[in-house]
C-alpha cells in the first residue's frame, strides 16, 4: 500500500491535527472527512486543500464509512460518541485510529472488545504521549535498566483549563467521562506501558476549585454548571509493589514545563520534562554499598542533563512531535502486518483507571482496580 488512503471522523482540533500530521507525513491522502458542525468542516476542507489532497465531505459518519474511499480512518469525535462511531468502524474491514479516551463507560469498552474479536483490520487507541522524545528515550533507558529496578512513576501537568469545544460538550463529565478520564488517560497509559504492570488498586483527592465555577447552561431540567474537576493527586499502586503518582492543576499555566515525568529505580533516577525537551539522567554512586545511598540529593553531581530531540519528525504540531511519530508507527503497522502497539485493551484500561480515581474521590476510599474492571 504506498499511499493510504485516510478518512477524519470528527473535524475539530484534534481532526485538523490529524490531517496535519498526514500531510506533513507522505504517504496518505486524506480522501474523506465527516463531521455534522459546518465550522469544522469548513476548517478541515481548508487544511485539505492546502495540502492538495482530492477530499469528499460528508455530514455524517456512515457516509464516510460507506463511501470506499478510504483505507483508514481516525474517530476524533467528542468522547461520548466514541463508543456508537467505533462500532459502525469496527464492522467494516478499515483500519482505524480512535483517539483517546476509547470510552466514557466500561461497558461500551467490553461491548467493543468483543465486536473487535477476529477482525482483520487494524485498531489503535491513540496514547502518543509514549512517543514524545524525551518521554520515549527515558522509557528506553527504563526498559534498558538504567536505573535498576523499577518503583516509582510520578507524572506532574500543571497547565491551562480546557480549551473551548463545540457546544461546550467538555464542560460536563456526562460527556467527558470525568476529567481524569478525559485529560489524564494518556497518563495511566503511560505509567502501565513504564512499569509494564496492570495496576491493582488506586487512591485518589481532587475537586473544582477554580474552573468554570461562574459558567451556566440551559439543560432540560433547567440550569446546569459545568462539573468538571480543575485539580487531583493520584495513586496507582501495582501488583509487584511498585506505585506512580499524578499530579494535576488545571489553573496552573504559568509553568515554564507544564509537564514532568520522573522515573525512580533501585539504581537511579530519570526526568523528562517539556517543553524544554530535558531529560536528566542519574545513578547512584556506590549504591549497593551497606549505607545505600552515595552523595547527598541535590548536588547535582553524576546527574546527565540533555534536550532530546528528533530531526526526523517534520512536524511537531500540538504534541511535541508525538502523533507525527504515532502515525509513522501506525502506517509502519498497516504496511507490514504488524499488530497495533496501542490495543484496545490498553485503551479501555486507562480509562478504568481514570474511572477508578472519579469513584475514588466521590467515596472517599480506596478502590480496586478489579471493581472497574475484572
Amino acid at each position: 500500500m504506498n499511499t493510504i488512503r485516510w478518512g477524519i471522523i470528527g473535524c475539530g482540533s484534534m481532526g485538523r491535527e490529524h490531517i496535519l500530521n498526514l500531510a506533513a507525513l507522505g504517504g496518505a491522502e486524506v480522501t474523506a472527512l465527516a463531521d455534522p458542525f459546518e465550522g469544522s468542516r469548513t476548517a478541515a476542507l481548508a487544511l485539505c486543500d492546502e495540502a492538495r489532497f482530492k477530499t469528499q465531505v460528508f455530514h455524517h459518519h456512515h457516509e464516510l464509512l460507506q463511501s470506499g474511499l478510504c483505507d483508514a480512518v481516525a474517530i476524533a469525535t467528542p468522547n461520548f460518541t466514541h463508543a456508537s462511531i467505533l462500532q459502525d468502524a469496527l464492522a467494516t474491514d478499515l483500519h482505524i485510529l480512535v483517539e483517546k479516551p476509547l470510552v466514557t463507560r466500561i461497558e461500551d469498552g467490553l461491548d467493543l472488545l468483543r465486536r473487535a474479536e477476529g477482525r482483520a483490520g487494524l485498531v489503535w487507541v491513540a496514547q502518543e504521549y509514549r512517543y514524545m522524545p524525551p518521554v520515549a528515550e527515558m522509557i528506553r533507558l527504563a526498559h534498558e535498566g538504567a536505573v535498576g529496578r523499577l518503583v516509582q512513576v510520578a507524572i506532574r501537568e500543571h497547565r491551562e483549563p480546557f480549551y473551548p469545544k463545540v457546544g461546550d460538550w467538555n464542560r460536563f463529565s456526562a460527556n467527558t467521562g470525568g476529567t481524569l478520564v478525559e485529560k489524564c488517560c494518556h497518563y495511566f497509559n503511560l505509567m502501565d506501558h513504564i512499569l509494564q504492570e496492570r495496576p491493582s488498586r488506586v487512591f485518589a483527592s481532587g475537586a473544582q476549585d477554580v474552573n468554570h465555577l461562574d459558567e451556566s447552561y440551559d439543560g432540560p431540567d433547567g440550569p446546569r454548571r459545568p462539573d468538571i474537576l480543575d485539580n487531583a493527586y493520584v495513586i496507582v499502586d501495582y501488583p509487584s509493589g511498585a506505585r506512580a503518582h499524578l499530579d494535576l492543576c488545571m489553573f496552573a499555566e504559568n509553568s515554564v514545563d507544564n509537564e514532568h515525568i520522573t522515573v525512580v529505580g533501585h539504581e537511579g533516577k530519570l526526568e523528562s520534562m517539556l517543553p524544554s525537551g530535558v531529560l536528566r539522567h542519574g545513578r547512584r554512586e556506590d549504591w549497593g554499598r551497606r549505607e545505600v545511598w552515595g552523595q547527598p540529593s541535590g548536588t547535582g553531581r553524576g546527574v546527565a542533563v540533555r534536550q532530546v530531540r528528533d530531526t526526523n519528525i517534520k512536524y511537531l504540531g500540538q504534541h511535541f512531535g508525538a502523533s507525527y511519530v504515532e502515525h509513522q508507527r501506525f502506517a509502519a503497522a498497516v504496511r507490514h502486518g504488524t499488530p497495533a502497539e496501542i490495543e484496545l485493551e490498553e485503551g479501555l484500561r486507562s480509562v478504568a483507571t481514570g474511572l477508578a480515581a472519579h469513584i475514588s474521590i466521590a467515596e472517599g476510599r480506596v478502590v480496586q482496580m478489579n471493581e472497574v474492571l475484572a
